[in-house]
């Protein structure tokens, strides 16, 4: 049954009288802008980058002139005089910045009929908490003829994802720290050499270029990249190019690996022969996300690596992703171990896995994180669906790491969330003594530097680690 606040009536001609008025209020929001901007195109910086706003005349970001205008159509188009209101004129005078947190509020009051043509004069304005006008006009409407009730109506909530204020957040992770030399293992093409690239000029990587000489320079010269003064190690191809680095990676010459455009099995065959570069631990692919729809960033495992893991490897699959979620800055991860539901099924292995790793985690033979499991994905990352539900969980709605149940379902949870979801991601191998960047031949250079960042990040806790047991 609807609510009576859920219907909208509108005010018709005859109905309107002179002097009478109505208003609404609305506070300026930094999403109001972004979702303006997106909307309109307008990407003044004086709306958006605050360095520049600070020199202008407004000393600081204020809001598009044209959201107040927007303020006052709303309140003609839906309130007063309403629905069936057409708009014929508005005349605007803009004579007060407004900032963000500005609370305003917009009133239309009508001065004019006119009885043959049903034409309404409104006088409109805008003042903002303090009382100060920041925008007036008059409106000339064509009024409703008839009145009209109906439901009112719903639309599509915006929700507004900034990719590089995401970005910038990510390398705020890594302000200060020295960059890592760094094997990029058989870049021949575009997008990994420019990935690579990008990353040593943002002071991430000291890249070592290992593969076809030639083939590389030519890549570099059609694509416009300068690779005066770098290290490039000729090898005739990319199994070359991979046993090559994962020599330097055992030898101590560089502290990283990021892959190239080579299969991921040539340079994880490669690290694996080395046993300098074992620790014990299984080796597992972690994928980071920002997700328009989810308020922190979500680690995806494994989703690259390993096809169809035993309890044991996930045991070092899970503590891989804790450890490695505790580097960016979450103390306690909550980890929700996935499957198709959230009940234990003997028919079903992925259940049986997720309840015994929630019991090792309570045996102490998972350090580190909070987990919980089975969960369906839909519990895992909505705390309304687990309150439906009826699950009581300190992880369901609020994970920091979805640890799927096999590379399958791994690898299709990543991407959907990729393609259709529009996050931006980047992921690490980890396990190793030296973390790889790993990224998919498809990714562009964005994500092949987020992915950089990451094993940065992951090699400067391992010196410290260095620095400590010696």
């Amino acid at each position: 049954m609807n609510r009576l606040d859920d219907f909208v009536d509108n005010h018709t001609f005859d109905e309107l009288q002179i002097g009478q008025s109505a208003r609404l209020l609305r506070t300026l929001t930094p999403q109001d802008i972004q979702a303006f901007a997106a909307v309109s195109g307008d990407t003044n910086p004086a709306h958006l980058n605050p360095a520049y706003a600070n020199e202008t005349l407004f000393h600081g970001v204020v809001g598009h002139g044209m959201w107040s205008g927007a303020l006052i159509s709303a309140l003609l188009g839906t309130q007063f005089p309403g629905t069936g209101t057409i708009y014929l004129d508005q005349a605007l005078h803009f004579s007060h910045p407004v900032r963000i947190g500005d609370t305003l509020t917009v009133s239309a009051t009508v001065i004019a009929k006119d009885e043959k043509r049903k034409i309404v004069e409104l006088a409109c304005e805008a003042v903002n908490q303090n009382d100060v006008r920041v925008v007036s006009g008059v409106a000339r409407v064509l009024a409703p003829p008839h009145k009209v009730r109906m439901p009112r109506a719903i639309v599509p909530q915006i929700q507004v994802f900034d990719p590089e204020a995401r970005f910038q957040a990510l390398l705020a992770l890594v302000h200060g720290m020295p960059a890592v030399r760094c094997a990029v293992v058989h870049p021949c093409d575009e997008g990994s050499l420019k990935g690579a690239m990008d990353a040593a000029r943002l002071g991430l990587l000291d890249p070592v270029l290992i593969g076809p000489q030639a083939r590389i320079r030519a890549i570099a010269d059609a694509s416009g990249i300068d690779l005066d003064g770098l290290d490039i190690l000729d090898t005739p191809h990319s199994h070359a190019a991979a046993d090559l680095a994962a020599a330097m990676a055992a030898s101590g010459q560089v502290e990283t690996l990021m892959k190239g455009s080579l299969h991921t099995d040539e340079l994880i065959h490669a690290v694996l022969s080395r046993k300098e570069l074992r620790t014990g631990r299984r080796m597992s692919h972690v994928f980071r996300f920002d997700v328009p729809l989810y308020s922190k960033p979500l680690l995806i495992t494994d989703a690259a690596l390993n096809i169809r893991p035993t309890l044991e490897e996930k045991v070092d699959i899970v503590q891989n992703a804790i450890d490695f979620a505790q580097m960016l800055g979450v103390q306690t991860p909550r980890v929700a171990l996935l499957a198709a539901l959230e009940n234990v099924k003997s028919n079903m292995p992925s259940t049986l896995d997720a309840a015994a790793l929630c019991k090792m985690a309570d045996r102490g033979q998972i350090r580190g994180g909070l987990l919980d499991g089975p969960l369906a994905f839909d519990n895992a990352i909505s705390a309304e669906a687990a309150a439906i539900k009826q699950i009581d969980s300190p992880v369901a709605g609020q994970a920091d790491i979805l640890a799927v149940p096999d590379l399958e379902s791994g690898n299709m949870l990543a991407k959907q969330l990729e393609y259709l979801a529009g996050a931006t991601g980047s992921g690490i191998v980890l396990g190793a003594r030296v973390p790889i960047a790993l990224t998919s031949r498809a990714d562009g250079p964005r994500a092949r530097v987020s992915s950089a960042l990451l094993t940065q990040l992951v090699a400067h806790q391992n010196r410290q680690k260095h620095v400590v047991t010696t």
